[in-house]
């Protein structure tokens, strides 16, 4: 089982052409409510391009917004939104995510992306994906707490056995045996129908995880929970070599379970391994802690984090602290204009940490190990 937790994901850092735009509003799930999405969106759009253009030019910034109006015209995108969007468009990157929790309504075109409000709902342990799988269908999740959500399959992913398969049947294999005194040999097929359906079934879930594992598990980090028959998975976890792959999982007919029942389920696999989770990185916090390589002070924090010291973050959910960290000193601004500017201070540790590859969690107040809002292990003294 691997380990490493990955949120927000790294592509979002890396340097982009520029004007990047992004994008992030509240969207609503069905009908009637999600009928003004669209019109919200335009004005977004509108704002964007107004900005974009005061401080790029409007040659720089219309193929950009070119993009974002094929979006805003396109029905079927806005009848299947959940809670939240985050887009961000530059001109070498676009994408959208669709996010299980509300975000606040902006539009910002800067020289990078930006990515603050995407924290406090990438950055959890909570976060996980669910793979339900029969003979005939897969279907994955993206799965939290509160949250189950199908997502598109990608089209290297097989949706079914046909798909996996195609046409192809699997031959019966053949034995020689020789009968009388003659030495002639004769053939004879002895695979059963169960022999060949079992052939099958491996053959269709390797496929499977090959799929899952190469475009969603590595690019995500998430853990991954199995919903499947008691055989099937036997099968799957011989085979698979998704190192996401938690060993408990839901073992009944996934058929057989609405989307509330599965949740259900899929969160009592993956609590314990939360808990182990929080509980191992509590725990190597308290190691280090009042050394030289821990502290919940915010101001060391925010020093190491812009130099590149941190190794894990551990951030309160529920706390914010008005204000700015200085990108190249670490100083925490806390004048008039720093805390009037929308900033938070543990958000902008946490973006410092990311962008330098350390690791950043989001816990619930009751689970953090310090009451300043932030716990920190360095790379070095």
């Amino acid at each position: 089982m691997n380990n490493a937790f990955t949120g927000i994901p790294g592509e979002l850092f890396k340097a982009h052409a520029s004007p990047c735009v992004s994008i992030f509003m509240p969207t609503s799930r069905t009908f009637p409510d999600n009928a003004q999405d669209p019109v919200r969106f335009k004005n977004l759009v509108a704002r964007a391009e107004a900005d974009g253009i005061a401080f790029f030019g409007k040659r720089e910034m219309a193929p950009l917004i070119e993009r974002l109006r094929f979006v805003q015209d396109d029905a079927s995108f806005w009848r299947h939104t959940l809670d939240g969007l985050a887009l961000f468009v530059s001109p070498d990157y676009f994408r959208i995510f669709h996010l299980q929790e509300s975000v606040l309504e902006q539009a910002r075109v800067s020289d990078a992306f930006y990515v603050r409000p995407l924290i406090r709902i990438y950055q959890t342990v909570e976060r996980f994906q669910v793979l339900a799988l029969t003979r005939s269908e897969v279907k994955l999740y993206d799965a939290t707490r509160e949250h189950l959500d199908e997502i598109e399959l990608a089209p290297e992913v097989p949706k079914t056995m046909t798909a996996a398969l195609g046409t192809e049947i699997t031959q019966p294999h053949m034995t020689v045996a020789s009968y009388g005194g003659t030495g002639a040999a004769m053939r004879h097929g002895h695979s059963s129908r169960k022999d060949e359906e079992a052939l099958d079934n491996e053959r269709f879930f390797r496929a499977v995880d090959q799929g899952v594992t190469n475009h969603y598990s590595k690019p995500s980090g998430l853990p991954l929970v199995l919903a499947a028959l008691p055989e099937h998975q036997g099968l799957f976890r011989s085979i698979s070599r998704n190192s996401h792959l938690l060993d408990a999982g839901i073992e009944t007919d996934p058929g057989s379970l609405d989307s509330d029942a599965m949740r259900q389920k899929a969160w009592q696999v993956m609590e314990p391994y939360q808990e182990r989770k929080i509980e191992q990185m509590i725990a190597r916090f308290r190691e280090v802690e009042g050394g030289t390589l821990g502290t919940d002070n915010p101001y060391a924090i925010a020093t190491a984090a812009v130099a590149g010291n941190v190794s894990l973050l551990l951030l309160d959910g529920h706390k914010f602290w008005p204000g700015q960290v200085d990108p190249v000193s670490g100083d925490i601004l806390l004048d008039e204009a720093s805390r009037l500017s929308g900033r938070d201070v543990l958000e902008e540790m946490a973006l410092a940490v990311l962008a330098r590859g350390g690791e950043v969690v989001v816990l619930l107040p009751e689970r953090m190990p310090t009451a300043s809002g932030a716990a920190a292990i360095f790379r070095h003294p």
